[in-house]
């Protein structure tokens, strides 16, 4: 029996002759089912208490988004300037203080500019130009795209900023000056769904503060209310389609999502967009005319941005489904070690070795035998986990944030990936040992423990490098929430974001598994003979 497939046929038939080996892949497929189906069965949304629709409305793309903020607006037509001078920001974080007056305090991702916005429904498409608490002047669009400006301090009296933003068609610029002269441009969006006549107008918005890191102190990530407020003068709008009094929030298809006050003298009409009962009392906006021109107050809370982690009440990802993935490892980690260690322990390996003396042959068929088994069941885990629990999921009013067909699969098939992998680096440690309780041991305190320690007890710094380092990276495969640079938010392994990418964290695993496979051959050939 020298053919490599025959030696492939004669472990298949090993494995599944062992009826114990067989139950315990079934075994790992329930347990990981079980638990993601338990954990879908325990999440009972109790609604979304003042809002008028549960979970965060989606924006361009199908991506789930925060979009509250104070909008002072107007009709804009296909063709249109607005330009502002930013005199000064301010900000402060409301539970500072045992009296909630706040402290002095402007958040890095606080927003004050100008922006084009489809209508005041959330989730509508805009553009728009703006200064930020620490991170310069920014053109930011459909929530997830961001250029940076000039890196500059927050506006004051002594050193003021001006900003523009321009329409032409679908074609959005936005510009920044410091002294009304000499303009920069700073990015260009290009805006398909923008209707014919869009809102156009002032916003101030300023992300929540995040107060502590959920492990240092052992309880989870707190995060505070934060309120921005900028002042605006030389306010000036020209261009086409841009006259009449302020008018209803939903024109040019804005919907409903926000609250108004019609300034109706002026032309401007303050929403509130978004609706949500917080940032709705931390809004507010004066208006005045002066000799050098209009005059505004704006202040705002909320964000304007993807929506992260623990930014959207009671949402859950798909991959926290998969919570059940780390028992059925330790099922099929023992089957992977006990595939070779049961013929060390019965004195079989020299049978085995006499009808194929190519003991790279034997190795390598073993591992194609237990990773092809191990990744059939970790597909049909990750499957039928995902659709039972979703399906659980939404018939208890949990909003699922949304994940595109490609990142599904890669879960899915990643998943699987990481279960085959798992077996194939036990069976490697378990032909260096030669024994199945040291060989589970050591695999499961490469991949299982450093997971669970990272995800409940390890600060956030320790658990970014055990993810990093160690054979447990592969579960970044699982992530299907995004970090953004422009989002404040603790992307700590614990909420669904993990230090590497999702394939960079499966290669580390699978270097691993490289690694120990080489060491196991070089043994083999020079122990058992």
């Amino acid at each position: 029996m020298n053919g490599f497939p025959l030696t492939v046929r004669a472990e298949w038939t090993k494995l599944r002759t062992v009826r114990g080996w067989m139950l315990a892949l079934v075994a790992a497929l329930v347990v990981v089912v079980g638990i993601g189906y338990a954990s879908a069965d325990a999440t009972r949304s109790g609604g979304c208490p003042g809002m008028k629709v549960c979970g965060p409305p989606k924006g361009p793309g199908g991506v789930a988004v925060v979009d509250d903020f104070t909008f002072v607006q107007r009709p804009l037509g296909t063709d249109g300037t607005l330009t502002a001078r930013i005199t000064s920001m301010t900000g402060r974080i409301a539970a500072r203080t045992p009296d909630g007056t706040g402290t002095p305090d402007l958040e890095a991702w606080a927003k004050a500019g100008l922006i084009v916005k489809a209508g005041t429904a959330p989730g509508s498409t805009y553009a728009a130009v703006m200064v930020t608490g620490g991170h310069g002047v920014r053109m930011q669009s459909d929530f997830t795209h961001d250029t940076a400006g000039p890196e500059v301090a927050a506006p004051s009296a002594a050193a003021p900023r001006w900003l523009r933003l321009t329409r032409a068609g679908s074609t959005l610029t936005g510009a920044t000056s410091p002294d009304g002269t000499h303009w920069t441009t700073v990015g260009t969006a290009t805006l398909p769904d923008l209707p014919a006549t869009a809102r156009v107008g002032l916003f101030v918005t300023s992300s929540a503060h995040m107060e502590v890191d959920r492990h240092a102190l052992g309880s989870s990530a707190m995060s505070a209310p934060t309120r921005a407020t900028a002042a605006f003068d030389r306010v000036t709008l020209s261009g086409g389609g841009t006259g009449g009094t302020g008018g209803s929030g939903g024109t040019g298809g804005s919907g409903t999502g926000g609250s108004s006050t019609a300034q109706a003298a002026h032309g401007w009409q303050t929403t509130e967009v978004g609706g949500d009962p917080l940032s709705a009392s931390l809004s507010a906006a004066t208006h005045r005319t002066t000799a050098n021109g209009e005059v505004f107050s704006v202040s705002g809370s909320g964000d304007i941005a993807p929506a992260v982690g623990g930014q959207v009440f009671g949402a859950r990802s798909i991959e926290r489904g998969l919570a059940g993935t780390f028992a059925g490892l330790l099922v099929v980690v023992v089957v992977g070690s006990s595939f070779v260690t049961a013929e060390y322990r019965r004195g079989l390996i020299r049978t085995t070795l006499a009808a194929q003396p190519r003991r790279g042959q034997v190795l390598a068929a073993k591992a194609v035998v237990v990773g092809a088994a191990a990744f059939a069941v970790g597909l049909a885990a990750s499957v039928l986990t995902l659709v039972l629990t979703l399906h659980r999921l939404r018939s208890n009013g949990v909003f699922i944030l949304p994940a595109s067909f490609g990142t599904e699969t890669r879960v899915v098939v990643g998943t699987a990936l990481l279960v085959a992998l798992a077996a194939v680096l036990a069976l490697a440690v378990g032909t260096i040992l030669r024994r199945a309780t040291g060989a589970v041991t050591a695999v499961v305190a490469g991949v299982v423990l450093p997971y669970i320690l990272a995800m409940t007890a390890l600060p956030d710094a320790a658990a970014d490098w055990v993810l990093r380092v160690t054979p447990a990276a592969a579960f970044a495969i699982q992530q299907t929430t995004l970090r953004y640079h422009q989002v404040a938010n603790v992307y700590a392994p614990s909420d669904g974001y993990y230090p590497l990418p999702p394939w960079a964290g499966l290669a580390v695993l699978c270097g691993w598994t490289a690694v120990v496979l080489a060491v196991a051959y070089a043994l083999l050939r020079r122990r058992d003979t």
